[in-house]
């Protein structure tokens, strides 16, 4: 289903890459672009370039990652800069925000408190929805961790869910070959 959903956005980018040059890489860059993104972050983007892209798993391991962690320190210098200022907003996205950090609280606030680095390492490093490196950088500003223990932990989570992520999409390809 998501190679489906994924076929129709990359269509125009391929026909734009038909051309060699420059895009030659595109297939890599928009892996990395799908790891950026904070809906599917690199459990969409590991599958994604093994299995729709074809490319090598060790490529697509490092790229993923390195797009997962690419917005992380400016969405936390963002939250700490205005972030309280957007949660008094009276409009969508301050709504979006308060609901978010207060389901953040509930869900992970006592786990973090008790376990500090491993707390946040796990909000970022479990393959579920609402947990990754977006969620991650929420949390350590919600949560008042200090940049310096939180930064280490979310790339932490960020490995540890690539190498999940991963493993689960090679074991499901040779599953597959199998039937």
């Amino acid at each position: 289903m998501m190679r489906i959903a994924v076929r129709g956005f990359t269509a125009c980018f391929r026909r734009i890459a038909a051309v060699e040059g420059p895009l030659a890489l595109l297939d890599e860059l928009l892996v990395v672009f799908w790891a950026m993104v904070p809906i599917g972050e690199l459990r969409a983007a590991v599958p994604l370039g093994i299995v729709s892209y074809d490319l090598s798993w060790p490529a697509v391991f490092l790229l993923a990652a390195l797009g997962n962690m690419l917005p992380v320190p400016a969405v936390l210098y963002l939250l700490r800069t205005i972030g309280v200022r957007i949660e008094h907003w009276d409009n969508a996205i301050g709504r979006l925000l308060r609901w978010r950090t207060s389901r953040i609280e509930l869900t992970w606030g006592a786990r973090v408190r008790r376990y500090g680095f491993v707390g946040v390492m796990l909000i970022v490093a479990i393959p579920l929805p609402f947990t990754g490196a977006w969620t991650g950088s929420l949390a350590v500003w919600a949560l008042h961790v200090p940049v310096r223990r939180g930064l280490p932990a979310i790339f932490a989570g960020v490995l540890i869910a690539d190498m999940i992520v991963t493993a689960l999409t090679l074991g499901g390809v040779e599953l597959v070959k199998l039937v």
